[in-house]
């Protein structure tokens, strides 16, 4: 028995990927961050992330729903609904009614996102007024380079794309802090409360127009508005703004074997699960990468995991292959399974005392599933069947794969959740699985390179077999 369990901890928790890497496989890790970098460079909204996975599926010969009359083996499809999600298939040989292979990902990350009547004037200076997007510490916001992008849709039916912070010839954003000078009563407040959510409005121009007596700033800035993008104040109301860090992923770390990016909460995993599916070229079983928007707020919404979205794009699939009985669609959802790809807190050892270290993931030990999420007792997880964790541990350990397990710290410390219990009450076997982050919802996260790229082998692995 002991043999036993010194071999068991072995492969549970000191197996580092780093370790025995070879030099052909750290050419494909290193070669799969840079395009991952590239991809969260980009993709600081979901629109952009959409647009980025549409791109990169034409290259891979995918095509939309529409231009299908009939689906057959090998056949690669995706739909988008409202420019927000994104899912893609690529037709098995087996019928859909015996279930589909899912990688679900969401694409939004926190955020401050513009109001609707946002841009004002405050002893001449021109701000925009935002409201924040999903679990923050606001203080890390501010004092730290910021871009502005969105559309802004006008009455006539058209859309303006803004990006504005991201080119080296731009100006940057920002929310400015009081001087530690002046700070005495501001240092008593607690971290939670020492910046508040309406202070975090965005500095957005300085100069007045001339021969202009009241708001000559924010006249100033309107008038550069509608020369740039021919919009004007009331657009607004019709827009979608995000504020976001302004800069492209990062190699971190001397040793360059991390990546600092904004985002990677859960577009590590979207862009995984996304190639994983792309560089798979035939599958017994349909396969499937679905990108979804609003998680970090509940999943809510025409775009969330909660909408009808995939359930409605299974049912026009399954119309396409002549199955078109309403139990076809609910044997189809119950005998699909699905890893819902989404990240895990790393282990910090600077804060090691949140987190239970034998039931908590760390860099460079491979993929990270979580049995169940939630919080104070599993309240909103999926908890994972045990049959189906057997199954996955068999496929695993039977291509080499490195993964581990994981809980959100310690029992009563806090906790989280992600949209595996919404696919969950479709009755389908679902785990979450995906990359440990460091620096969770912070402007700039971390991840582990060598635990991105075997993400990527698990998702195909679990696609495949």
């Amino acid at each position: 028995m002991l043999g036993i369990n010194n071999e068991y901890r072995k492969k549970m928790y000191a197996k580092n990927i780093w370790k025995d890497i070879t030099a052909d496989k750290l050419k494909k890790v290193n070669d799969f961050s840079e395009g991952y970098k590239d991809f969260i460079s980009v993709g600081k909204t979901e629109r952009l992330c959409v647009n980025e996975a549409v791109s990169l599926a034409a290259d891979k010969g995918y095509k939309r729903l529409e231009y299908y009359k009939s689906l057959k083996p090998g056949d690669k499809v995706y739909v988008i609904n409202k420019n927000k999600n994104i899912a893609l298939f690529l037709i098995g040989k087996k019928p859909l009614t015996e279930g589909l292979r899912i990688l679900g990902a969401h694409i939004d990350s926190p955020r401050l996102d513009i109001k609707q009547n946002p841009l004002y004037e405050k002893d001449e200076f021109a701000f925009l007024d935002t409201h924040y997007y999903g679990g923050i510490k606001k203080y890390q916001w501010v004092t730290t380079p910021l871009s502005l992008h969105g559309v802004v849709c006008k009455k006539d039916g058209s859309t303006i794309n803004i990006n504005i912070g991201e080119a080296d010839s731009d100006p940057v954003l920002g929310i400015s802090d009081l001087l530690v000078h002046l700070s005495a009563d501001q240092m008593k407040k607690s971290a939670k409360e020492v910046i508040e959510g309406e202070k975090l409005d965005v500095t957005f121009g300085s100069i007045p127009l001339k021969d202009e007596e009241k708001d000559a700033v924010k006249a100033n800035i309107l008038k550069l508005l509608k020369e740039k993008y021919d919009i004007e104040e009331e657009d607004f109301i019709s827009s979608e703004l995000e504020i976001v860090p302004a800069g492209k992923a990062r190699d971190y770390g001397f040793d360059r074997s991390m990546v600092a990016g904004y985002g990677h909460d859960d577009r590590v995993c979207a862009y995984t699960s996304l190639h994983a599916v792309l560089d798979t070229d035939t599958s017994e079983y349909t396969s499937c990468c679905i990108l979804v928007d609003k998680e970090e707020i509940g999943s809510v919404g025409a775009t969330g995991a909660s909408s009808s979205f995939f359930e409605d794009t299974v049912a026009e699939l399954l119309a396409l292959t002549d199955q078109t009985n309403y139990l076809d669609l609910k044997r189809t959802m119950t005998n699909s399974k699905m890893l819902s790809s989404d990240v895990s807190a790393a282990l910090d050892p600077l804060y090691d005392s949140v987190s239970d270290k034998k039931n908590n993931a760390k860099f460079g030990h491979g993929i990270v599933f979580n049995k169940y999420t939630g919080s104070r007792g599993k309240s909103g997880s999926n908890d994972a069947e045990p049959e189906y964790i057997a199954w996955i541990r068999n496929i695993m350990d039977n291509h080499d794969i490195h993964y581990q397990t994981s809980e959100l710290g310690k029992v009563d410390q806090g906790g989280g959740g992600t949209i595996a219990y919404i696919l969950g009450e479709y009755n389908m076997n679902v785990i979450d699985a995906g990359v440990a982050v460091l620096n969770m919802h912070a402007p700039m996260e971390i991840v582990s390179k060598a635990d991105v790229y075997e993400a990527y082998q698990a998702y195909k692995i679990f696609l495949t077999k």
